[in-house]
């Protein structure tokens, strides 16, 4: 061997990527101790807490420079930051549509505003197969189109504001929830299921924005979750679902007036992929949940 040549013999190869290793513990850490970093600072926590499952792209970068240091402590430690994703999210990959339990299947989907072609996206999301559909940002002038593509799969529909419903099951009871936005992206309906009555509530929280200057803006969004968790808390029926785009995820610590009252489907019976087998992170399922 030339002097100078890093290869995987001796003991060099324990002493490169200490760096690297130190890079993984640390990404272990950022995920096992989220909920410790404080909001105090650009919203720091709940940015964190937002971006978690993503956290998971850095393993595999890891993993690599690992391999291209040729560092055997680099990529042992790469196992701890595998291990807590795993516990942590693992469970949202797999597919649990064949447990027991789960009679109401649901989907929910933002079909944007600007969507250049509605009649397809309807089509694609009635191909699900889900039993209650809500769609989010729905403009006022292609609603018609919705109803049309949707007519033949759901009997049954609601709109409300720029948020809409589809069911194969009768609806009861629509109204408006107000989330504190000076106009109507919630609502509330009750589906009669064979299982018994469900209280379906479709929301489109505002949107989160990272600025520079500002950090991790997100207080109208905060002040809607809290709005809606008031909603949910005082519904009458036991049986419960809420479905939309709540721009957060569930780990968001800012969600917690709904997360904190409500079982995520995907975690209890939700698929690991979608119907073109693409892995993604649903929530379709059954009650009393999210």
């Amino acid at each position: 061997m030339e002097p100078g040549h890093q290869g995987w013999g001796g003991r060099g190869v324990w002493r490169r990527g200490i760096v690297l290793a130190l890079c993984s513990v640390l990404t272990a850490l950022v995920m096992l101790a989220h909920g410790h970093i404080p909001n105090a600072i650009g919203n720091l926590g709940s940015l964190v807490d937002t971006f978690l499952p993503w956290v998971g792209v850095l393993i595999p970068v890891l993993l690599l420079l690992g391999l291209i240091r040729k560092s055997a402590t680099a990529l042992i430690a790469v196992v701890l930051p595998v291990a807590v994703w795993l516990n942590l999210f693992g469970g949202l990959l797999t597919d649990k549509t064949a447990a027991t339990g789960g009679d109401l299947t649901v989907a929910t989907h933002n079909v944007n505003a600007d969507n250049p072609d509605p009649s397809a996206t309807a089509r694609d999301v009635a191909a699900s197969g889900a039993d209650v559909l809500a769609l989010e940002e729905l403009k006022a002038s292609e609603v018609p189109t919705y109803e049309r593509a949707l007519s033949s799969t759901y009997e049954h529909h609601a709109v409300v504001g720029t948020v809409g419903l589809w069911s194969k099951y009768p609806l009861s009871e629509v109204r408006a929830v107000d989330i504190r936005l000076g106009w109507k992206r919630a609502m509330r309906a009750t589906v009669a299921a064979p299982a018994g009555r469900v209280a379906v509530y479709v929301a489109h929280l505002p949107s989160v924005r990272v600025k520079l200057e500002a950090g991790f803006t997100a207080r109208q969004r905060d002040k809607s979750a809290d709005a809606l968790g008031e909603a949910i808390a005082g519904e009458r029926l036991a049986n419960v679902v809420l479905l939309g785009d709540l721009n957060g995820t569930m780990n968001d610590r800012a969600l917690r007036a709904v997360t904190s009252q409500m079982r995520s489907t995907q975690g209890l019976w939700g698929a690991g992929s979608d119907s073109a087998g693409r892995r993604r992170f649903r929530w379709p399922g059954s009650i009393r949940s999210w």
